[in-house]
């Protein structure tokens, strides 16, 4: 490996245009650990959240964005057994991901699923442990119930969309056009929601209700989330892209048995990480292989085009995950 990569770490908290390419030390395996030289990394919502000083990165993480990717293992650190030099593979990573090389824990590895391509893989596991863990291991979501995704055309809302079908729950989604509702019913939802034209409380409670709802949004939709769950309903809350406080009257969670939860994925245990990954695994994995699932895409950029790439994401225009080509030399 040479002694250097290319990187995009952030100058300074602000826009994109904060992005900067760089050259920083290629990074060395501890215990447990390997080293990928990635060919793709997903572009998330938390990158952008970072970049502008709202998500700081756990104090032992690599300060440079980026949640995920593909590509090769070309090291791997003491005690790591079941990957070996020269698999490919994608990640979850504390950090780091807009780089040539990365770091992270061997057990939140998973192979590429037979049937995609590295740079679909690198859109796969920000996204899928975060629906997985929040929507079926916390939600709980069974086999006929009302489940209700916002923003059903983001990375996230497609994952969700998609899963929750694949596993029989009746999906609803809401999204901001024409489009972007046409696509999440193309995914599997029953019913997407356009919110600039109707009241998504309204429609849900002509349903009976929203057994779970999974939220990014926070702010106002808190209160209306709660109006719009069945009794012994399920509130997962993921993000707050609209703000983190509201007054939440607590009597209607009393007397309708309501439950108020949710998660961030990045301050979690390796060890809980590790759980979420042999789930996917043993439970998800197949259904990717299968083509039952499949990561939705909407752009590409090349490494030294973050900045674009987070324009794009910040727009609200794409539909699907955003990915950073890396060519490592």
């Amino acid at each position: 490996m040479p002694k250097t990569m290319r990187a995009v770490e952030i100058s300074e908290h602000g826009g994109p245009d904060k992005l900067r390419l760089t050259q920083r030390p290629v990074p060395v395996p501890d215990a447990g650990d390997v080293v990928i030289r990635l060919a793709y990394a997903g572009v998330n919502r938390p990158d952008a959240l970072q970049r502008a000083g709202l998500y700081n990165p756990p104090p032992t993480a690599s300060d440079l964005p980026g949640l995920e990717g593909a590509g090769e293992v070309v090291a791997v650190g003491a005690g790591v057994s079941g990957i070996a030099v020269g698999d490919s593979v994608c990640a979850l990573l504390p950090g780091g991901g807009y780089a040539e090389y990365v770091v992270t824990p061997a057990a939140h590895c998973l192979p590429v699923p037979s049937g995609l391509g590295l740079r679909e893989a690198a859109c796969l596991p920000e996204t899928f442990f975060t629906v997985w863990s929040n929507v079926f291991m916390r939600g709980g979501l069974r086999a006929g119930e009302r489940f209700l995704v916002h923003g059903g055309s983001s990375g996230i809302g497609t994952t969700a969309i998609q899963l929750a079908n694949v596993f029989g729950a009746r999906v609803f989604a809401t999204a901001g056009n024409a489009e972007k509702c046409a696509a999440c019913e193309k995914l599997g939802a029953e019913r997407a929601i356009n919110y600039r034209d109707e009241d998504f409380v309204e429609v849900m409670r002509g349903e009976g209700g929203a057994d779970l709802i999974l939220d990014m949004v926070g702010g106002d939709y808190i209160n209306r989330n709660i109006k719009s769950l069945a009794e012994d309903g399920r509130l997962v809350q993921i993000a707050f892209l609209q703000g983190f406080k509201t007054e939440v009257n607590m009597m209607p969670v009393m007397t309708r048995r309501l439950t108020l939860t949710g998660s961030t994925l990045r301050p979690q245990s390796d060890l809980a990480k590790a759980r979420i990954a042999e789930d996917l695994c043993n439970k998800v994995w197949p259904l990717l292989e299968s083509g039952r699932i499949a990561p939705v895409m909407d752009s590409e950029f090349a490494l030294a085009e973050a900045e674009k790439a987070h324009e794009r994401m910040e727009s609200s225009a794409h539909i699907g995950k955003i990915v950073l080509k890396i060519d490592a030399t």
